[in-house]
């Protein structure tokens, strides 16, 4: 039996390290989504009293905490779009063309991935106040654009990579136009790598706190307001709001995954 169960352990030790990894990344959330359904005692939402679905009836019965909320999100979306295009168009232009400064800039694109945030975000402010720009939600915008546009093209850039030119090759042998061919073979074949660029920019950018607190001035995005609130009492609202969060981002992975496949399994011969 011994001899068994050490032998299935050494068979499916890659699938146990896996989930075990696994649960150890999701386990936080957990706790968060439990939470949400607390009553605390006190002001401090850290240890379980009673069950309770209030929080969920009324997640903006904190003051300023939406406000913050609509906030970051409004902020995240347009970073993500402005990385986005930015970025996607960097991967291309790295990608297909040869000229002078692409090894520079190759090099120069990992910085940000690299650089400590708070170096980053003290230049920033730098820039920021030798330009004479009053901080605000514009400057955290362009900040955090700046900051996820490394991002947005290393996904891009890999995608764009594994590309076979040749089924760009044979829409052009079938007299398809430049803009044909690109918005018809490249972009739909390129589509996942921005996606998923575009996917980590918008939670890289709506979870920034360093960057953000840098460059917000008298601005308060959510992850400002928890921090502040973590000072005085942490509202059970928060583990509310953290739990809508992440269960969108597993239904769009889902979806993603669910279209993927189908999409698989459509394009096998009959």
């Amino acid at each position: 039996m011994l001899r068994l169960t050490t032998t299935w352990i050494r068979r499916n030790l890659v699938v146990i390290a896996g989930l075990l990894t696994l649960a150890y990344l999701v386990l936080p959330n957990i706790i968060v989504m439990v939470f949400s359904f607390n009553k605390p005692a006190g002001r401090f939402n850290y240890s379980w009293r009673e069950f309770s679905t209030e929080a969920w009836k009324d997640p903006c019965g904190v003051a300023d905490m939406c406000d913050s909320l609509s906030l970051s999100l409004w902020i995240a979306l347009w970073a993500t779009i402005g990385a986005t295009l930015l970025g996607s168009m960097i991967a291309f232009a790295l990608v297909r063309y040869r000229f002078r400064a692409r090894g520079a800039i190759n090099s120069l694109i990992f910085l940000p991935m690299a650089m400590p945030e708070v170096v980053m975000a003290a230049s920033l402010l730098t820039l920021f106040l030798n330009l004479g720009a009053e901080l605000g939600p514009t400057t955290i915008l362009i900040a955090h654009t700046m900051f996820c546009l490394s991002f947005v093209v290393v996904a891009v850039k890999a995608r764009v990579m594994s590309m076979d030119p040749r089924l760009e090759e044979a829409a052009k042998d079938l007299y398809a136009g430049p803009v044909q061919t690109f918005l018809r073979v490249t972009l739909p074949i390129a589509a996942p790598g921005i996606a998923a660029g575009a996917m980590l920019a918008f939670a890289l950018s709506f979870d920034d706190f360093i960057i953000t607190n840098f460059n917000s001035g008298n601005t308060v995005t959510f992850p400002m307001f928890v921090w502040g609130s973590a000072q005085r009492g942490t509202p059970v609202q928060i583990n509310v709001i953290g739990t809508a969060m992440f269960a969108l981002a597993v239904v769009v992975v889902v979806a993603g995954q669910i279209i993927s496949g189908r999409r698989r399994k459509s394009a096998l011969p009959k």
